[in-house]
């Protein structure tokens, strides 16, 4: 066994001289114990609201986005898309033609987006989980049907189970003149029932979807798509699917994944939980750094070990080695509890959700949301390790500092 390595095990668990040796060694377990703990459970806490966050907006964000560079439509009926549209892989093929517009219930009125979907959008099954009134109902044979975020709801205050109070829609005419001395002339205005309400995030909120028939009609654009969103079959990587479409679509379109349309989302997240890290992380630094007080005392309690180790021919360099895996063992031992109690701390939340948070939305859990990560794991291990051990090197110089002392003594 190592020299060192066994010395210092002994002095780990021997009973030392001064009881305040054994006391700053249990706080700096105790701290670590803790400060690991809390890292590893706010860590898989962020893990756990991205995911939640991401699924909340993967419900109304496609897998990937076809559209134009410049402008703000295009024509879909290609040789490319038309052959895109029958690919292997691809659930759905959605035709998306939108716009801001005026929106009008009774007498209160919003701007809001208009969507027109294409009927393939209501392929995607997690739409129905978005629903916090009504249906999500686009058509049937009584005629076209709009369904709004929360944000429009609760600002007009609409009525899904009215069907004789229709949201009218107020687009601008195409080419036509702002000088007509009756404004009316200037708006196509249509009227359709609204089947249902969706809340999913903010973004979302402001947006009408309707049929893509609807929103032709209402924006007088009989050919042309805003954009085309396509969902894949599971199994099929989107990745990949992704630089086969940029290849051969040329550079006139921009294909932007789920990381893409919400660039700024993703960011937002991962800057959190950075921030969050590096907080916490300064606050395990200051635990650990109780060590250098609990080996500067051990290191006066053992002068007479020292003395005999040095008499009987051992190095500085063993004698500094034991005093540094001495605090090694001390922070580690706080370290590896801290992540056990972590570990079991967040399967209990994930398998009774006793942290609960607010469920306002229908997609949101009961119980806070955990993400276990192995890299979450080892990151804070080598946290831990890499400062524990800067400062037990520290306070292991101070052996070395004793050694040349008590040479000089003698």
């Amino acid at each position: 066994m190592n020299t060192a390595f066994y010395i210092a095990r002994r002095y780990l668990f021997a009973k030392k001289s001064t009881n305040a040796i054994n006391i700053i060694s249990a706080i700096s377990v105790v701290g670590v114990f803790v400060g690991s703990a809390a890292l590893i459970i706010i860590l898989s806490a962020f893990n756990g609201l991205e995911d939640l966050v991401l699924k909340m907006f993967n419900t109304m964000t496609p897998q990937l986005v076809i559209m134009p560079v410049k402008g703000k439509t295009f024509e879909p009926n290609t040789v490319y898309f038309n052959q895109l549209k029958k690919a292997e892989g691809i659930y759905s093929y959605v035709e998306v033609l939108s716009e801001n517009a005026l929106l009008r219930y009774n007498d209160k009125q919003s701007v809001g987006l208009i969507k027109g979907v294409s009927p393939d959008y209501l392929k995607n099954k997690s739409l129905d989980s978005t629903i916090i009134d009504g249906h999500f109902i686009l058509d049937n044979p009584s005629g076209h049907f709009a369904v709004i975020g929360s944000a429009i709801q609760n600002f007009l205050m609409v009525n899904t189970t009215d069907p004789f109070l229709p949201l009218q829609v107020y687009s601008p005419k195409k080419g036509r003149s702002t000088s007509s001395l009756n404004p009316g002339d200037d708006f196509t205005v249509l009227s359709i029932p609204v089947s249902g309400v969706f809340e999913v995030q903010q973004d979302f909120d402001n947006v009408a979807v309707v049929p893509l028939a609807f929103a032709r009609k209402l924006l007088e654009e009989p050919q042309k798509v805003s954009s085309i969103e396509i969902l894949l079959n599971k199994g099929v990587n989107a990745d990949k699917f992704k630089s086969s479409v940029e290849k051969e679509i040329g550079e006139g379109f921009l294909v932007k994944d789920r990381i893409e349309q919400n660039t700024a989302l993703h960011n937002i997240l991962g800057s959190e939980k950075w921030a969050v890290y590096i907080i916490l992380t300064f606050v395990l630094i200051i635990a650990i750094f109780n060590i250098i007080g609990s080996l500067t005392m051990l290191v006066i309690d053992k002068l007479k070990d020292i003395a005999v180790l040095s008499s009987l021919g051992a190095g500085k360099s063993l004698i500094k080695r034991i005093f540094l895996l001495e605090g090694m063992m001390i922070t580690m031992t706080g370290c590896i509890l801290g992540l056990i109690a972590g570990l079991v701390f967040c399967l209990l939340q994930q398998e009774f959700g006793f942290v609960k948070m607010a469920q306002d939305n229908p997609i949101l859990t009961n119980g806070y949301p955990i993400g276990l990560k192995w890299m979450d794991f080892l990151l804070v291990f080598l946290t831990v390790t890499v400062f524990s051990f800067m400062a037990s090197a520290l306070s292991s110089n101070l052996s070395v500092k004793k050694i040349d002392h008590l040479n000089q003594d003698l």
